[in-house]
């Protein structure tokens, strides 16, 4: 039987996502773990000399080694990644939201080409939308959280 997850937990581990970093959820107990690429090859070599090289905690391998040793993926499942969650298709959208056309204009200029994530990020903070912009990534998260969950059948907790 599978733990009730806490949907904030899933939220966090989906936050802490990184090109070297991958979160996943442990069904039996609703934790969520992120995981460093270095922990995997770690426990892949099941070389201790390799936690001095990357300075890696042995608990972080230990959890890395569980989840290689998962083979049929019932104890773990691996969150949403940046191709599920598309950071961009977010943005979009919130500029397709906005209701000031102007602003949904320049924020749209500012979303295509080189650099689009630090010329949208300095956009809203210039047009005095930041707060607009984050709550509406956190509902977005939040949604792909939840769809997440419910096509995977893990029952969660909306604290």
């Amino acid at each position: 039987m599978s733990a009730r997850v806490k949907l904030s937990s899933i939220i966090d581990g989906m936050d802490l996502l990184t090109d070297e970093m991958t979160s996943y959820l442990n069904r039996e107990t609703g934790e969520v773990f992120s995981i460093m690429d270095e922990a995997f090859r770690a426990a892949e070599e099941e070389d201790d000399s390799l936690l001095d090289l990357y300075e890696l905690e042995k608990e972080e391998v230990k959890i890395a080694t569980d989840i290689l040793s998962d083979e049929n993926g019932g104890k773990y499942i691996s969150l949403p990644g940046k191709f599920e969650i598309h950071e961009w298709a977010i943005m979009r959208q919130f500029c397709d939201s906005v209701g000031d056309q102007k602003i949904s204009q320049s924020l749209l200029n500012a979303i295509h080409g080189r650099g689009a994530f630090r010329i949208f990020k300095d956009s809203i903070h210039r047009l005095g939308i930041a707060d607009q912009w984050y709550k509406y990534r956190e509902n977005a998260i939040k949604n792909i959280a939840i769809e997440w969950c419910k096509e995977n059948d893990i029952e969660y907790l909306d604290e």
